[in-house]
């Protein structure tokens, strides 16, 4: 038997029932405002999980007449698009179709492009969603066209009605008088972190282990820690995910990419998995880079859940690769040195067009030949200090052996 999550069956039919977004559907709201105007663009809604940008499409939907289409961008294909593309071409969908395109930073290049025409013209008005920066991850085309929306986590304060509903519709099913204080309520609209959806779960869970009256207990038999969704935490759980990698605790690395895969934060912990390949593992295994970014481009294609393995895969190998942040440090000393103004003026047989006495080393024995490349003001720095790992040691021996054999050009 199924049955239909308690967070649908409350889901809002109008926009005086969305809460924690009044800057946007109040009374005095810009959709809102909008929309009593006649007017229906464009948009893209931002912000995190739970706090309405599926609902207000809905809603703006039914108040349009316009034939609704909906795809979910982690599973959705190109042929998917197509299909509501061609929808555009009869009577069905002669009045226009209002697309719903959730998760849209799943969606590639190719895939967002494939809409433009349709919006330009009026056949299709999109309403996208995305939980990150929509500039990072929308098409610029698409933002050109659209009008942007930030959805903000709800406050405890506010997310207080909603479950007061959800109190009295479990009530009402079950037959019963359970009971819930002020205090509980706000203390699952903080637990929730300013997701409504969750916020729902957790007390109708609470709601089933209870006697008579909802406790903090309940409720922490079944909110086990989760972390919120805001910038800090957010912040916290990849830099978690860093450090546990940078020393090589794949246990405690694996459960911060639960962590935040668990929250949705997919491209978030892709972009992180990358730059620790580069920045912690680095020249000890130049490998790393590279299969980490097959794992990160798999995870990305597949959408979650299934994007778990490859990054499971990429977080175990870093973390138990061996360590060398060399070439970062080198970059950072280096990049001091241009922030002091040094090296201004390249050597002159460095200079285009004619490198005037360039010796080209590929012409020389071992492909080397002594000459200058630094600037005269930076000559004999040394940024680059080989890590103690079987790779750059390998490398640094090869050098200095070559190195010192090579006779010194008059």
């Amino acid at each position: 038997m199924i049955h239909a999550q308690l967070a649908d069956l409350l889901r809002p039919e109008s926009f005086d029932d969305i809460v924690g977004q009044d800057h946007l559907f109040g009374e005095r709201g810009v959709v809102r405002r909008m929309l009593a105007g006649g007017r229906i663009t464009n948009m893209i809604f931002y912000g995190p999980p739970g706090t309405g940008k599926t609902t207000a499409a809905t809603i703006i939907a039914k108040a349009s007449g316009m034939t609704f289409r909906k795809l979910n961008a982690t599973s959705a294909s190109l042929s998917d698009v197509k299909a509501v593309i061609s929808e555009t071409g009869n009577l069905f969908g002669s009045g226009g179709i209002l697309l719903y395109l959730d998760e849209i930073q799943y969606f590639n290049r190719k895939q967002q492009q494939s809409l433009l025409e349709y919006m330009e013209d009026g056949r299709i008005t999109l309403i996208a969603s995305t939980t990150e920066n929509p500039h990072f991850y929308v098409y610029n085309a698409i933002l050109s066209r659209s009008s942007l929306f930030e959805f903000k986590p709800v406050t405890k304060e506010a997310v207080r009605p909603v479950l007061l509903r959800a109190m009295k519709y479990l009530n009402e099913e079950a037959g019963q008088n359970k009971t819930v204080s002020d205090e509980v309520l706000l203390y699952i609209g903080r637990c929730a972190g300013g997701d409504v959806r969750r916020s729902i779960v957790l007390l109708e869970n609470a709601y089933h282990a209870a006697e008579s009256e909802l406790t903090k207990e309940d409720v922490d038999r079944f909110d086990a820690g989760v972390f919120s969704f805001n910038d800090d935490v957010h912040y916290d759980l990849l830099s978690c995910l860093q450090k546990s990698i940078r020393g090589s605790d794949p246990d405690a690395a694996i459960f911060y990419l639960a962590k935040l895969l668990s929250m949705g934060e997919l491209l978030s912990a892709c972009r992180r998995l990358q730059v620790i390949a580069s920045e912690d593992i680095g020249l000890a295994y130049p490998q790393a880079a590279a299969i980490v970014r097959a794992c990160c481009e798999s995870a990305v294609e597949l959408g979650l859940p299934e994007a778990g393995i490859p990054l499971a895969n990429a977080t175990i190998l870093l973390a138990t690769s061996p360590k060398s942040n060399s070439a970062n440090r080198a970059f950072e000393e280096a990049s001091e040195e241009v922030r002091k103004g040094k090296g201004i003026t390249v050597p002159k047989h460095l200079q285009s067009p004619l490198f005037k006495g360039y010796k080209y080393p590929h012409s020389y024995p071992n492909h080397y030949v002594a000459q200058q490349y630094l600037p005269d003001d930076l000559l004999g720095s040394v940024f680059y200090h080989p890590g103690e790992n079987k790779t750059e040691q390998a490398a640094k021996d090869y050098w200095d052996t070559i190195k010192k054999n090579t006779k010194k050009e008059p």
